[in-house]
């Protein structure tokens, strides 16, 4: 297995690990198309480059505004008829998928990856999905931790830390985010 299947199975790989540069071959030509995709004020544009960070094509009907901050990009699937407002942040070597119909607000942040509690161990990486479900909706400046999964219709409010599973048709909100309302 190489160093990304490695990871999506659960393992902690270590900084000084031999194939720990391909994240970085990645990150870099990740960073250069997205010097260009928030340089751009053109949503087909953006669109495009995004499409290519990815390797899968995103919609027509989604929207991403710049700037957008993704790491790889590689393991980012985007459905149809997505809204994600400006300046989001994606860490997604452990995958992020967001389904169709859901609204990102601005500065939310997803994260897949994390570090080990032990400071022995610390330095290496782990990491665990995001899904974010059909017609959900993630407020301003929300954090989405790794492993969660948002579920179908669920609101995130603002500012909210999630690092837990939100339930279908629910509002969660605080820090950390807790049930507050069943939709």
């Amino acid at each position: 297995m190489d160093i990304f299947e490695r990871l999506q199975s659960g393992e902690a790989v270590r900084s000084d690990d031999p194939e720990y540069s391909k994240i970085f071959d990645i990150v870099t030509r990740t960073m250069k198309l997205s010097a260009e995709m928030n340089a751009s004020a053109d949503i087909n544009r953006i669109r495009q480059l995004l499409s290519e960070i990815s390797g899968a094509e995103i919609d027509a009907s989604t929207t991403v505004l710049a700037p957008f901050h993704i790491n790889l990009g590689v393991f980012t699937r985007i459905g149809n008829n997505v809204f994600i407002n400006h300046d989001c942040s994606f860490l997604d070597i452990g995958g992020i998928t967001i389904e169709d119909n859901v609204l990102i607000g601005p500065k939310v942040s997803v994260i897949t990856e994390s570090h080990p509690l032990n400071p022995l161990e610390r330095n290496s990486l782990l990491v665990k999905p995001v899904v974010i479900k059909r017609n959900a909706w993630i407020g301003v400046g929300a954090i989405i931790l790794p492993g969660v999964t948002i579920g179908e219709n669920a609101v995130v409010a603002a500012g909210a830390l999630v690092n837990k599973d939100v339930p279908a048709n629910t509002v969660v909100a605080g820090v950390p985010a807790k049930v507050v309302k069943t939709i």
